[in-house]
């Protein structure tokens, strides 16, 4: 019989026996312990695979589920023959009241229903073939809504400001805090606006309130599965006071507009056409209103019909109605107010049409 290899002593019981055929039988065989004609025993190591488990990259972190979450890991490995496939919950037997395993060739699968805080923990797989052993972990976190923060109060209200103080929860769900929501609500309409979101510390202050308005606030904590399910409420409310104050008018130094009659745009003389009536013009300006009066010769032709005069926004017109050769000469208008007086000239002329 051949020497053992190290290979077949350490494959100890998988190793199997074999009878030589008589085809072997006729060949001369040599040995001190048996005939020529005695069968010859071989021993024959069986092709195996080392064991080895998979580990999908997805349960190479923390996986993380909800409370009420199904919890089904398939976990693929190798060995040949069929190894041995066990699983662990934090080194001890697992729960089969909660949790059922499925070994298959290939695989093994772990199946929670409904998962529970209890079942985060760390799981471990062994694959066990002959001496040889394979293991993989995988960290489970079940995670549930934070409970709401402990307390809230009101510490000050000035202005339109109120400070707000609350205590982190007892019971953040198996999870990190992501922060805080708070809300404010007035009494008049009794509707909840959020004013901060995500945030991180236990203090605030609330701004740009409403004067006039009385307000109630609330606090929310948050984690990766959402928002507290209650959320504790200001024992006392903000009131928002309008502040006494005292409007004083500025004395206003009126401008004295008051001026001097003074002509803008004087008279021109001009030479009309018997029979064709004929407008002079002039602009003055003066505070208060002037005075009017029109001249000729020196003479008043105020109450002479033959005559209009006209005054609108400090423009000033004299209509000549039917000039003759007698209505020719100087004439004056001449504006008059409290302040002084002022007056222009021009020379009108009276041809015989051709």
């Amino acid at each position: 019989m051949e020497a053992a290899t190290a290979t077949e002593v350490a494959l100890g019981p998988a190793l199997k026996m074999k009878e030589a055929s008589p085809v072997d039988a006729e060949k001369p065989q040599t040995s001190p312990q048996r005939g020529a004609d005695s069968p010859i025993p071989q021993l024959l190591a069986p092709l195996e695979e080392q064991p080895k488990i998979w580990l999908p990259r997805a349960l190479r972190q923390t996986y993380i589920r909800k409370v009420g979450d199904t919890v089904n890991l398939l976990i693929p490995f190798q060995g040949k023959p069929k190894p041995r496939a066990t699983w662990t919950h934090n080194s001890c037997a697992l729960d089969a009241s909660r949790v059922s395993v499925r070994n298959g060739e290939r695989d093994s699968i772990l199946f929670i229903r409904e998962a529970q805080r209890a079942d985060s923990g760390r799981y471990q797989l062994s694959v066990q073939l002959g001496g040889l052993e394979a293991t993989a972990t995988i960290d489970i976190l079940v995670i549930e809504r934070p409970g709401p923060p402990q307390s809230i109060k009101l510490v000050d209200v000035w202005g339109s400001n109120a400070t707000l103080e609350w205590t982190p929860p007892q019971d953040t769900g198996n999870a990190t805090l992501l922060g805080y929501m708070v809300q404010k609500a007035d009494t008049k309409s009794g509707l909840w606006f959020t004013v901060l979101e995500r945030y991180h510390r236990t203090n605030c202050i609330i701004s740009n309130l409403i004067v006039g308005n009385s307000y109630a606030f609330r606090v929310f904590a948050e984690n990766e599965c959402g928002l507290s399910v209650t959320a504790p409420v200001t024992a006392d409310l903000a009131h928002i006071q309008k502040a006494a104050t005292v409007y004083k008018t500025k004395r206003f130094a009126q401008r004295d507009f008051s001026e001097a009659p003074k002509f803008t745009q004087p008279l021109a003389d001009c030479t009309t056409v018997t029979g064709y009536d004929t407008q002079l013009f002039c602009c003055v300006r003066a505070t208060p209103k002037p005075k009017i009066i029109w001249l000729k010769n020196k003479m008043d032709i105020q109450d002479n019909p033959k005559y209009r005069a006209l005054t609108q926004l400090g423009i000033c017109s004299l209509e000549i109605r039917k000039p003759g050769p007698s209505d020719g000469g100087i004439y004056t208008c001449k504006a008059i107010n409290t302040l002084g007086e002022a007056s222009v000239d021009c020379r009108v002329d009276v041809i015989a049409p051709l």
